[in-house]
């Protein structure tokens, strides 16, 4: 039963949780949303890892506002959550997610790691 509370936010919906980390992890971010979602949780993730193969549209001439403008829109899918996950096997954090991370942080968003949870799951965690 209170596990169930943990994946609600304060108003009793479904927790929104926000996964954030690189594109090169694709297959960790399909496995997080899905076993977030057997949890109840409503999980907001990325729109895409690679630029679409778009006939006709020319991605050198868009990519100087094209990198802004998602990373804006990640930005607001951050503001939309209860939570942030951050999606980094091994513990791998670049530049983009560690901006991310402080932007959550400074709305007062609780942060969670999944490499952290992975060494708690093993029982190779810090000790107290």
């Amino acid at each position: 039963m209170e596990d169930q509370k943990a994946r609600q936010s304060t108003e009793g919906e479904a927790k929104v949780i926000t996964l954030c980390g690189s594109t090169r992890f694709e297959a960790e971010f399909a496995e997080a949303n899905q076993r977030l979602t057997l949890e109840g949780c409503v999980v907001i993730s990325l729109g895409m890892f690679s630029l679409p193969d778009l006939p006709d549209y020319d991605w050198t001439a868009d990519s100087s506002d094209l990198k802004g403008r998602l990373g804006g829109v990640h930005f607001q899918k951050i503001r939309m959550a209860d939570e942030v996950y951050i999606v980094d096997p091994g513990g791998y954090v670049g530049e983009s997610t560690r901006r991310e991370i402080a932007y959550a942080e400074s709305l007062g968003k609780p942060v969670r790691y999944l490499s952290r949870e992975r060494l708690a799951r093993s029982g190779d965690g810090p000790r107290e």
